[in-house]
């Protein structure tokens, strides 16, 4: 059930304890692929997952801004700080589980949010009346994962096939010719980088020439049923706190 859309009172009447946020970003993804890339992408497996998980599952609005200050240097790139972001998923949480909808799958499409989303959902497990995990669809893909790159073929090719309108397919010599091989600049283990213009003159990592819409639609059916698999295991948690009050 997407909740944005759904009535009041359809969504007292949904059975369901389950629950899932999408989280993205609005940053740049190079010449060809929206600001809003993450989002969309993160939306799109949640609708999936939704759509063909047994049981009903509220999906709630997306968080479209994340942590995203690495790519500031770019027109149009909104950021936040983690702790604002941290507060606002944890607020959002809480007031899904108000409703019963206490076993929450944050679904997020942004490798920004990961570490700032793995702490929250600690602190809700163990402080508030509900239980939480992240789940960053593109680590969810199989052998694919070693090529997520930033608005390289991954990303590229599930909007080609969810969102295909938004792609400039016109540009994606320009997007490869002007991007980067590797994220970051790196001595030894060390990455001397902390924004993405330092190593990538157009914001790409990796070749979005490599991307397809045949491609995207095996990346949305392996990230939705990863996640199918993980709503089965959430369901039957104990949103009860571990700890007493935050």
């Amino acid at each position: 059930m997407d909740l944005e859309t759904t009535t009041w009172t359809d969504a007292e009447a949904a059975e369901t304890h389950l629950a899932l946020l999408p989280v993205g970003s609005t940053e740049q993804h190079g010449p060809h692929a929206p600001l809003g890339t993450d989002t969309l992408d993160a939306e799109a497996v949640a609708d999936a997952a939704a759509e063909r998980y047994r049981d009903p599952v509220m999906v709630a609005p997306a968080v479209p801004v994340g942590v995203a200050e690495e790519h500031r240097h770019f027109a149009g790139t909104l950021w936040t700080s983690e702790d604002t972001f941290r507060a606002y998923v944890r607020d959002i949480v809480g007031s899904l589980a108000s409703h019963g909808w206490d076993r929450v799958v944050v679904v997020n499409g942004h490798g920004g949010n990961i570490s700032a989303l793995k702490e929250v959902t600690a602190r809700i497990v163990r402080r508030d009346d509900a239980y939480a995990v992240p789940f960053t669809w593109f680590d969810e893909v199989g052998d694919h994962s070693s090529d997520m790159g930033h608005a390289g073929p991954l990303e590229t090719s599930l909007l080609r096939h969810t969102n295909p309108e938004t792609v400039h397919e016109d540009r994606l010599e320009e997007a490869a010719a002007g991007g980067s091989d590797r994220w970051g600049d790196w001595q030894g283990r060390v990455n001397l980088a902390v924004d993405s213009e330092e190593f990538t003159d157009n914001g790409v990592v990796g070749d979005p020439r490599e991307s397809s819409a045949d491609l995207g639609a095996e990346l949305l059916d392996r990230s939705a049923d990863a996640l199918c698999d993980l709503l089965d295991a959430v369901r039957d948690r104990d949103p009860s706190p571990r700890v007493g009050d935050a």
